[in-house]
């Protein structure tokens, strides 16, 4: 079962340089949010996955969960899948 949206800085013990995060991503969703569901992060974005704009958004709303600055997180993989893969710079 999903938890609520995370508040900004929610995950900030995992803001630590280095860290890799693995998330699942939900485009084109009613609303932007991240989620904990059994263990795993899920990110919904509300842009469709054209462009990098999907990307992008969900850079944006982990780095909101993390309390980080968006240009602190490195996608390592994924950059056209729903599984991605983030790295704390």
């Amino acid at each position: 079962m999903a938890e609520a949206a995370m508040p900004k800085g929610a995950l900030a013990a995992l803001a630590v340089s280095g860290t890799e995060i693995a998330v699942r991503v939900t485009p084109r969703a009613s609303r932007a949010r991240v989620v904990q569901e059994d263990g795993a992060l899920r990110v919904y974005v509300t842009e469709p996955p054209e462009d990098g704009r999907a990307t992008e958004a969900v850079r944006r709303a982990l780095a909101h969960a993390l309390g980080i600055a968006p240009s602190r997180l490195d996608l390592t993989s994924g950059a056209t899948a729903r599984d991605k893969r983030f790295r704390v710079m």
